[in-house]
């Protein structure tokens, strides 16, 4: 497990819950879920109840041309952008689960979303509402400026999701930037796939771990807790999106239940894990 600190930020809630994870000898276990499903009111009470289980909470802001969404992700959003979502009530939802909740925030949206509402707006409005940190997957290096400085004032932490095929000097610049931890991806395919985990998942997180201090999470298409249990054999986060997702599809007369349910399986699959030398 690799020792923490943190680049030039004061220490957040994420920074504590993952000190916290390390020092009892555990991986951190993050769950996804999109903000206003599968309903707003019945997708808050599942937030509520995940994080009764979840070091991480990662908060979707619902967007209908995700590129890196398959369908279980895009009948998320849809149905939550059916219902009205608006992104006052990804703040609303943050509000809550931080006023009762040590589980740290996060938000992963694509960048549309957050360019419409205002990239200086959002950190600042994220930042009041106890959001960590945002992963924005489609946004470049080189086009991020702006967001950069906006979140890096606000003190919001920067989460790059990192592919095993960017270039060694490229990948140096983006580590550079990140705060907070990185994201690799777990798998090769769209968030819900059913594949195995990627065969390179623990040389790229090694990779990162010799350019960085910060954690590594593993996510995307995590879909057993058998995946989320090797996984953790490398990552120091493992998160969890479309695994949820379907137990609440499988089970429309009790969504929440049926989280609540996937949060304990996930997490008694990640303690305690035997960590390499």
């Amino acid at each position: 497990m690799f020792p923490f600190t943190q680049q030039s930020r004061s220490s957040t809630r994420l920074d504590r819950v993952l000190e916290t994870s390390r020092v009892q000898g555990r991986v951190a276990l993050g769950l996804y879920l999109p903000v206003g499903y599968p309903t707003p009111a019945t997708g808050l009470n599942a937030l509520h109840l995940l994080a009764q289980t979840a070091d991480v909470i990662e908060l979707g802001v619902p967007y209908r041309d995700g590129v890196l969404d398959g369908p279980v992700f895009q009948q998320a959003s849809h149905t939550a952008l059916n219902a009205g979502f608006r992104m006052e009530h990804l703040f609303e939802a943050a509000r809550e689960l931080s006023a009762t909740s040590p589980t740290a925030l996060l938000v992963m949206s694509y960048w549309q979303p957050l360019h419409a509402y205002g990239p200086a707006r959002f950190p600042r409005e994220a930042a009041a509402a106890g959001i960590d940190g945002v992963l924005v997957p489609d946004l470049p290096l080189e086009e991020a400026a702006l967001w950069l400085a906006a979140a890096r004032t606000s003190g919001i932490a920067t989460i790059p999701l990192v592919s095993r095929r960017t270039a060694p000097a490229r990948l140096a610049r983006i580590v550079a930037e990140a705060t907070g931890m990185l994201y690799a991806p777990a798998t090769d395919g769209v968030t819900g796939n059913s594949q195995p985990l990627s065969p390179h998942l623990p040389d790229l997180i090694a990779r990162l771990h010799l350019l960085t201090s910060l954690p590594v999470a593993a996510g995307i298409g995590i879909s057993t807790p058998a995946q989320a249990r090797t996984a953790a054999a490398w990552a120091d986060v493992v998160m969890v999106g479309s695994a949820v997702m379907r137990r609440i599809q499988a089970s429309p007369h009790a969504p929440t239940a049926a989280a609540a349910a996937a949060a304990r399986d996930f997490a008694a699959a990640l303690r305690p894990v035997s960590r390499p030398a």
